[in-house]
């Protein structure tokens, strides 16, 4: 029986999980729906959720919507940065000089603005000169000469990503969990790197307005995309089973205390030893920062 995108919407609408079937035709397909059908499914995976092998299979069918960024001639010290989004966050334009200063390959997808906050691209193209739109060659050229570029996605890598993620930013769909971190994570494995680093915001600036939902997407990516080498790639808290009404109606845990105490390390490791080393490299790369300030100082004032 042929698929039809109405039939996964009411699906969504419903509460049920989609099969990975379902979500590759709807990715593999989204220039053959019209933006009304797109938007009315990001509303119902919004409203709904995703459990985790839903997600999963979300981010893998972004990541391959299009061409993939091969960065293996550069080994294992590929990094790439994302944040979660925030008015005047300027993260990037700190982290990537740094890591780029200790001899990293820092090689980054940006997006625009979602919601009420300014991206990356909106920032880096209010100077002028500045463009962001290169192509793959010219991609690789940066790299090579300086070992850090910060690009948007062209119309050949993880295009769904960029349609979606313009579609969310005019429905009150940014703030879904599954959809930032498919969104996310989809740019990150088209982009190739080795090593992510993801900021996680929190507040009245921030998407994730309260510290539990930031925490809530900080676990998700520990343990299902496999960040912890502690956890590895596993997904805990959604074990498949029976509810009533396909709703759950009590709080179930599929996991020991121990298990939850785990996770819950892991996430404070990752942020603590972040901080730690953040620190450390800006210590130990303080006259390159000067000399940086300084130039800066002289050319755009």
């Amino acid at each position: 029986m042929s698929m039809k995108i109405t039939d996964i919407i009411a699906e969504k609408r419903h509460g049920n999980a989609l099969d990975d079937d379902e979500i590759r035709f709807w990715i593999d397909r989204l220039d053959a729906f019209a933006d009304y059908q797109n938007s009315a499914l990001l509303m119902a995976i919004a409203m709904g959720g995703m459990d985790a092998r839903e997600t999963l299979t979300l981010t893998d069918a972004m990541a391959h919507s299009g061409d993939m960024l091969d960065l293996s001639r550069y080994g294992d010290a590929t990094v790439d940065k994302h944040s979660t989004g925030g008015v005047g966050d300027g993260t990037s334009f700190i982290v990537m000089p740094v890591m780029a200063a200790t001899g990293k390959i820092c090689a980054k997808l940006s997006g625009r603005g979602l919601g009420h906050t300014g991206g990356t691209l909106d920032k880096l193209e209010s100077i002028d000169g500045v463009h962001t739109d290169i192509s793959e060659e010219r991609f690789f050229e940066i790299v090579d000469d300086i070992g850090i570029v910060i690009a948007g996605q062209t119309a050949q890598l993880c295009p769904a990503d960029k349609y979606l993620y313009a579609l969310r930013d005019v429905t009150a769909t940014v703030d879904s969990i599954p959809l930032i971190a498919a969104s996310v994570m989809s740019k990150k494995l088209a982009a190739g790197a080795k090593n992510i680093v993801l900021d996680v915001k929190t507040g009245r600036g921030a998407f994730m307005k309260g510290e539990d939902d930031a925490k809530k997407l900080a676990r998700t990516m520990v343990t299902r995309y496999g960040m912890s080498d502690e956890l590895g790639a596993q997904v805990f808290g959604e074990a498949q089973h029976e509810v009533f009404l396909g709703r759950d109606y009590a709080n179930h845990q599929d996991y020991s205390a121990e298990t939850a105490k785990r996770i819950d390390d892991e996430v404070e490791r990752i942020m603590r030893e972040g901080h730690e080393r953040a620190r450390e490299v800006l210590a130990e790369r303080r006259d390159q920062m000067d000399t940086m300030a300084r130039v800066l100082l002289e050319r755009e004032t």
